[in-house]
């Protein structure tokens, strides 16, 4: 059995919530754990958009971590 290791150079993540707080939190919560993957953040683009089954704004970010 041949175990290859390659390092994650590019990872993409997605994140919503309904506050910018819990958007906030999320998204600092894995750049402490891409840290240990060696990624840093790269860009971040947000978006927000009225969701009208809740009522409520929502608030949505991509994360592109890079190493």
């Amino acid at each position: 059995m041949d175990f290859i290791l390659d390092r994650i150079d590019n990872k993409i993540e997605f994140f919503q919530a309904y506050d910018l707080k819990s958007l906030e939190k999320q998204i600092n919560e894995q750049i402490d754990n891409n840290k240990a993957l060696m990624l840093g953040v790269f860009a971040i683009q947000h978006h927000t958009v009225f969701d009208p089954n809740a009522g409520k704004m929502l608030y949505s970010a991509v994360v592109h971590f890079k190493a």
